[in-house]
């Protein structure tokens, strides 16, 4: 027997350290050849590093949460003498094969170069591995494998009382994606699905004293900095205008009534896209990437425009690229597959970066206002509100209207506050005669 040590490996990237999300073994646990040992988080993705080896794990090389340099010691464990060799050689395939699975084929590059990149977490955990042959096609997967699953995939399948043996993955090494359990339930159901331990009842007017620390890691880690990032380097204001959307929503109602069938349903985001196309043609200054750093200001011609989703892993930017190239339908398209691959974990780094504006909404829980926060390197973020029906004044009678808030934010040190009021109000002259958005 020898003690086999295993190090964090290159993944590419030029990236230095990781940050350790998850442990999936612990000291005393006989592992296989291929196991999951951990899951890291780098600034582009979530990477499961499994076992080149068979044995039983001694010590483990750090904590959840903690940030590791690649080279560092992340597990020990003993194995076979005859093992230590074949484990050497494969190391070498696994780097490689680690560079070419975070970096997806044929992505778009950065519009912005390498200077200008955003680096954005992945929801997708991307596992570093040997190349395998194609597997045997088979009806259920050997309960002596252990499915390969990210936390919130595991997550999940519990609440729903799923055997991830049971589930076919279509992931990278037979992956399980979200959507492959929602697959699963659609044609086998799901089990009752469990609650979390209840919390002990509480007496009314009773003085509580608990606590709970959650340890902000992973993903979530990666957004707060992200965020911190951009509201400590730019000086944000934001700029609210109400917007009368009736008209376009009686369009919307008979373009859905009319094509629906044939070329899906129309939201009011696809609109919304096309009103900031037609507007970043008169005011290019909103429409680029702000290089603090080389004091450089980016202006695009090209509309590639950040699409803010909510998923279980944290809010994710999908790019709906050459916006300016769609249509209403395309456009609805393609927004509607970057968010399913978003939230089914499914979506690429290249679809993740190179957006020069974003737009955000959250939908019925839009709010009345609110101060979007910048998608840094950008310079704007046009944040949509709730539609309210409320009564207005119109031809000097009050009549009910269909009314929603912008609530956009800039960076005042690229873009002044009257080009920022007159963009806005470029937006909301042709939401509110949506005639206007066809008329090049």
């Amino acid at each position: 027997m020898s003690i086999h040590t295993i190090k964090m490996p290159d993944i590419g990237e030029g990236i230095a350290e990781v940050e350790l999300v998850a442990w999936h073994v612990k000291p005393g646990d006989v592992v296989k050849e291929d196991q999951v040992l951990a899951d890291v988080m780098t600034d582009k993705a979530n990477v499961e590093i499994p076992s080149p080896v068979q044995g039983t794990v001694l010590a483990l090389g750090g904590e959840v949460g903690q940030v590791l340099a690649v080279g560092s010691e992340l597990i020990r464990i003993e194995v076979e003498e005859a093992q230590t060799a074949e484990a050497g050689a494969a190391r070498g395939l696994e780097r490689a094969t680690a560079a070419k699975v975070m970096e997806p084929a044929g992505a778009p590059p950065s519009p912005a170069g390498p200077a200008l990149r955003t680096q954005q977490p992945t929801a997708p955990a991307t596992r570093v591995t040997r190349q395998q042959p194609a597997a045997v096609e088979r009806d259920e997967p050997s309960p002596a494998d252990r499915p390969i699953a990210s936390p919130s995939v595991r997550r999940r399948a519990w609440e729903l009382d799923i055997d991830l043996k049971n589930v076919r993955g279509s992931g990278l090494g037979g992956r399980i994606m979200h959507g492959d359990l929602e697959l699963h339930v659609a044609k086998h159901g799901a089990g009752v699905r469990r609650a979390l331990p209840a919390a002990a009842p509480v007496p009314t007017g009773a003085a509580r004293h608990d606590e709970q620390q959650v340890p902000v890691i992973g993903v979530r880690r990666k957004i707060a900095q992200k965020m911190q990032e951009a509201k400590r380097r730019i000086p944000h204001f934001t700029y609210v205008e109400e917007i009368d959307v009736t008209e376009l929503e009686n369009l919307r109602a008979r373009l859905n009534a009319q094509w629906e069938r044939e070329r899906g349903k129309l939201t009011l985001l696809p609109f919304l896209v096309r009103a900031v196309v037609m507007a970043v043609r008169d005011f290019p200054q909103v429409n680029a990437r702000f290089d603090d750093d080389a004091g450089v200001v980016t202006r695009y011609g090209a509309v590639h425009l950040g699409i803010a989703t909510q998923t279980d892993s944290g809010l994710m930017v999908p790019v709906l690229r050459h916006a300016e190239s769609h249509d209403l339908w395309s456009s609805a398209s393609e927004i509607s597959r970057l968010s399913e691959s978003a939230r089914g974990g499914k979506v690429t780094r290249g679809e993740l970066t190179g957006s020069t504006i974003t737009i955000t909404s959250l939908g019925a829980l839009g709010g009345v206002a609110s101060t979007p926060v910048i998608n840094h390197p950008e310079v704007a973020i046009v944040g949509v509100n709730r539609i309210v029906e409320r009564p207005a004044w119109r031809n000097g009678a009050v009549v009910p209207r269909q009314l929603m808030n912008l609530s956009s934010s800039f960076d005042h040190r690229v873009v002044d506050g009257v080009d920022a009021a007159r963009f806005v109000q470029a937006i909301r002259a042709l939401l509110e005669a949506p005639a206007l958005l066809f008329v090049q």
